[in-house]
């Protein structure tokens, strides 16, 4: 095979893969180890640096064991199409992998980020196997259509890796006879999420159960034509969902069409779709598989990314028994903002006396352990201006103005608030000022520097990146140390 041609289809499914989970789960790098012969010399591509700090485990698996090369041999019968044989993916904490061995290249295993407010790895295991497949299938099919194709398959994925999961999971845990149809459920919760009722978002819980146990549970209300209550048929659903609304009352559905109205036990075999206003949940088995929102499914569970913010804490001289109850106190501040979609700020001063800032300052600072009193400061973050909390697990103040002198880094289109967190937190290293953008965002800022602002990766060619031989790049990271 024409090694161009290989590079360029490793190019166009990497590029592929990297653009459709960053779209589903916020900005994701991807790599690729791989052999094209079981006697041949193991290659890397990983044009982002993922496996960088990487290399004394990969190195342990695989140039210090041959179990990667060992394993059930793919046959070809009568020249008929093989599938790729699935590989199990490495056990390296903070990545996701899943790889595979096939007739037209003996082993992949391809890598991506473990995000931290991932639902469910599942449906990311689930794409990086079908990238395995059409990889594979590439290399068998040395023509240009085909690694074009691969390309957008790959990127516009999330739904179908969705529907994998959820399949693989009701085949290995009820059976093949599982009769719940997952793509229709998947365009239903989709569509009743887009449809509002006299402008007001879905709120209330469906839940989708397989056709061969509906009989089977005690109805609070069961409709006697269900063939007319379509699942299709989002407008109906989505008015059907006013009698369970803010309930623990459920609409069931076999998949296909709306039965009837349920309240307590449900068989686990069952998928679930948590409608909560503007965003929502999908589960399966309780279990959650992704949440969706905007018309699109994404991999996060919706909660704050706060690991930089406990990194601090760590660090910090806070005393150790008060870290927990400080994180816990913002966190629940940024989670509600975050629900409410309002904008917020709170500095968080680790000095051991507060500084002063201009604000509505309080006589006697606010407990936020109490719990009333952490309602109020919750309430406080609408208006305008920062909390300021400090290490003693207080409010001392609110509406608080930051300002400082311009410094580098700052971006303009995050508007006043996010800029003057920078430049009040570079005047003072002694604080770590969070920023809840009313779309959800939310910033770590501490020393002038955005601590959760993703990585900045330029547009790759085909040609600006080859794989390199596994053990040129291990030799590469012992010279730099």
């Amino acid at each position: 095979m024409d090694i161009s041609y290989q590079h360029r289809s490793i190019f166009h499914i990497h590029e592929a893969l990297s653009e459709g989970l960053s779209h589903f789960s916020g900005p994701s790098r991807a790599a690729l180890i791989y052999a094209e012969r079981p006697e041949g010399a193991l290659h890397l591509y990983d044009p982002q640096g993922l496996m960088d700090g990487w290399q004394p485990l990969v190195e342990k698996f695989y140039l210090k064991s041959d179990a990667w090369r060992e394993g059930e041999s793919v046959i070809d019968q009568a020249g008929l199409p093989v599938q790729p044989l699935a590989q199990k993916g490495l056990d390296l904490a903070g990545l996701v992998s899943r790889g595979g061995r096939a007739l037209s290249l003996f082993y992949q295993m391809w890598f991506t980020e473990e995000h931290s407010t991932l639902c469910s790895t599942g449906p990311i295991e689930s794409w990086l196997e079908h990238a395995v497949c059409l990889l594979a299938h590439d290399w068998a099919h040395e023509q240009w259509f085909y690694t074009r194709n691969s390309y957008y398959v790959i990127r516009e994925y999330a739904r179908h890796a969705i529907r994998d999961y959820i399949q693989d999971l009701l085949d290995r845990k009820f059976g093949l006879n599982s009769r719940i149809e997952v793509y229709p459920v998947l365009d239903a919760v989709l569509g009743i999420s887009k449809t509002r009722e006299e402008g007001a978002w879905p709120r209330g819980t469906v839940v989708f159960i397989d056709p061969v146990l509906i009989e089977s549970l005690n109805y609070m209300v069961r409709f006697p034509n269900p063939e007319k209550l379509r699942l299709s048929n989002f407008k109906h659903v989505r008015k059907l969902m006013l009698a369970v609304e803010n309930s623990d009352r459920k609409l069931v559905s076999d998949g296909r069409k709306i039965v009837g109205v349920i309240r307590g036990t449900l068989p686990e075999c069952r998928l679930t779709a948590d409608f909560r206003g503007g965003h929502g949940f999908l589960r399966i088995s309780g279990r959650a598989v992704c949440s969706f929102s905007d018309g699109r499914f994404h991999s996060t569970n919706r909660k704050p990314r706060l690991v930089h913010l406990e990194e601090l804490f760590l660090e910090s001289a806070v005393l150790k028994s008060r870290r927990h109850a400080l994180f816990k106190i913002v966190s629940s501040i940024v989670e509600r903002a975050g629900e409410q979609r309002h904008g917020a700020t709170l500095v968080i001063d680790l000095g051991p006396t507060p500084i002063a800032i201009s604000g509505q300052r309080l006589e006697n600072p606010i407990d936020l352990c109490d719990e009333t009193m952490l309602d109020l400061a919750k309430s406080l973050s609408k208006i305008d201006g920062a909390l300021h909390i400090g290490a003693d697990l207080r409010l001392h103040g609110f509406a608080c103005l930051l300002d400082g002198k311009s410094i580098e880094g700052e971006n303009r289109a995050r508007g006043a608030r996010f800029n003057s967190a920078l430049r009040f937190s570079a005047a003072h290293e002694n604080l770590i000022v969070v920023v809840v953008s009313s779309d959800r965002p939310v910033s770590v800022i501490h020393k002038g520097v955005d601590l959760s602002a993703g990585p900045d990766w330029e547009p790759l060619s085909p040609c600006s990146v080859e794989p390199v031989a596994l053990e040129e790049w291990l030799a590469g990271a012992c010279d730099l140390v």
